[in-house]
C-alpha cells in the first residue's frame, strides 16, 4: 500500500502528460515557455486572482513574497511555529525575525485569536499557513492586519484547491502562495510554485524578483532570484488540471468516510471547519500513544507519516530566536500527529483496511485528546 499513490494518478493521465511534455521537447523553450503564461492563466482563473506568478518552488513563492512586500532585516513576521519550516526560514533567510503564534488544537491552523498581542511596531506582516488541506481563519487575520496596516501571506501550499467562504484558497489575502511538490493535491515532478495577488504592482514586482529583478532583459530594477518554474513542470501541472476538479471531490469524499470510519475512537481527526473545505494535503490524526500506533499500524501492513514531530520553536535553527517561550499547543500536536494514507485513488476497500487497523489499536471510546 502506497501512502501517496502518484503512479495510478499517472497511468490515469499518461497520455495527456506525454503530450504536454513532448511540446516542450518538440518548441525547445526550456525555461519561461508558452508553458509558464498558460498555466499561469489556469491557475489565477481557478483561483480568482488576477494575477499568478508560476515560481521555482513553494518555498522561492514564500521568499519572492516577502521580498515583494519589502521585509528587511530586522523586521518581524507572525506566523505559525507548526508547520514546514518553509516560512520561517525565508523570513530568517531575508534578516527579520519569525514570531510565533500558538495554534488551534482541532485544526492545527494558527490560533486568530492570538495574533494580534503579538503585533509590535516592527511586525512588516503575518503569514498563517494552511495545514493539512483547509485554510486558516483568513476574515479575522485579515481583519486584524487592516487594523493595523499590515499585509497578509497566505501559505497555500497544502490548500490549493480549497476554499473558505466560497472563496478560492490562494486569493484570499494581499498574497497567495503554494507548491506543486510532487506529493501535493496539485503537483508537478520536481519543485514548482505560484504566487497570486489581485495588486498590480506586487504582480511586477514579484516578476522582476522571480528572473533576478529584471525588468527587461539586462536591466536589474531590484534585487531578485532565479526563481523560474521550468516549462516541462510546467506542462506536467497543466496536465494534472484535466482532473483535478475530480481529485478535489475524492479527497473529501475520502477525508469524510474517514472521520466516519474512525468516530468515535481515540484516534481522533483534524476538525475541518463548517465555513470552508479542505483538499486533504494528509489526512491527519491525534493519537496520545503515538509511538506504539505507529508500530501498529506498520506491523497491519499500513504506512503512515508524521507532519511534524517538532513545533518550530523546538527546531535548532530557530530556538535562539523563541528563547523562554512556550507553544503548548503546537508541542502537543507535535507528540500527537499521524497521518494515514491519502490520496485521489485510494479505493473504499482499502480505506476500510486503514480503518480498521487503527481501530483495533483504538477501541470503541471517549478520547482523552
Amino acid at each position: 500500500m502506497d501512502f501517496v499513490d502518484l503512479k495510478s494518478q499517472y497511468a490515469a493521465l499518461r497520455e495527456s502528460i506525454h503530450a504536454r511534455i513532448q511540446r516542450v521537447l518538440d518548441h525547445g523553450q526550456y525555461v519561461m515557455g508558452p508553458e509558464v503564461a498558460e498555466l499561469e492563466a489556469r491557475l489565477a482563473g481557478r483561483a480568482a486572482a488576477a494575477h499568478c506568478v508560476a515560481v521555482a518552488s513553494g518555498t522561492e513563492a514564500l521568499l519572492i513574497a516577502l521580498l515583494a512586500l519589502e521585509v528587511k532585516p530586522g523586521d518581524e513576521v507572525i506566523t505559525t511555529p507548526f508547520s514546514f519550516a518553509a516560512a520561517a526560514e525565508m523570513i530568517a533567510l531575508i534578516g527579520a525575525r519569525p514570531v510565533f503564534v500558538d495554534v488551534e488544537a482541532d485544526t492545527a491552523n494558527i490560533d486568530a485569536a492570538r495574533i494580534e498581542a503579538a503585533i509590535t511596531p516592527r511586525t512588516r506582516a503575518i503569514l498563517p499557513a494552511a495545514l493539512y488541506g483547509q485554510p486558516a481563519d483568513m476574515d479575522e487575520i485579515n481583519a486584524i492586519a487592516a487594523r493595523h496596516r499590515l499585509p497578509v501571506i497566505e501559505d497555500a501550499a497544502q490548500s490549493f484547491g480549497a476554499s473558505y467562504k466560497g472563496r478560492q484558497s490562494g486569493s484570499l489575502s494581499t498574497i497567495g502562495c503554494t507548491s506543486f511538490f510532487p506529493s501535493k493535491p496539485l503537483a508537478c515532478y520536481g519543485d514548482g510554485g505560484a504566487l497570486f495577488t489581485s495588486d498590480a504592482a506586487l504582480a511586477r514586482a514579484m516578476r522582476e524578483i522571480r528572473v533576478h529583478g529584471q525588468e527587461a532583459r539586462y536591466r536589474h530594477t531590484r534585487i531578485g532570484v532565479s526563481g523560474r518554474m521550468d516549462s516541462i513542470q510546467c506542462a506536467v501541472v497543466l496536465a494534472k488540471l484535466e482532473r483535478f476538479d475530480w481529485e478535489v471531490q475524492r479527497r473529501m469524499e475520502i477525508g469524510a468516510r474517514y472521520d466516519a470510519l474512525l468516530a468515535p475512537t481515540s484516534v481522533v481527526p483534524m476538525k475541518v471547519k463548517r465555513d470552508r473545505t479542505s483538499v486533504y494535503a494528509q489526512y491527519t490524526v491525534r493519537v496520545a500513544q503515538r509511538p506504539a500506533f505507529e508500530r501498529h499500524m506498520e506491523e497491519s501492513g499500513i504506512p503512515t507519516a508524521v507532519h511534524y514531530p517538532f513545533a518550530l520553536h523546538q527546531q535548532p535553527a530557530y530556538a535562539a530566536g523563541s528563547a523562554g517561550q512556550s507553544y503548548p499547543v503546537a508541542e502537543r500536536l507535535a507528540r500527537e500527529v499521524i497521518s494515514l494514507p491519502m490520496h485521489a485513488d485510494l479505493d473504499a476497500d482499502a480505506q476500510r483496511r486503514i480503518a480498521a487497523a487503527a481501530r483495533a489499536f483504538a477501541p470503541v471510546g471517549t478520547a482523552s485528546l
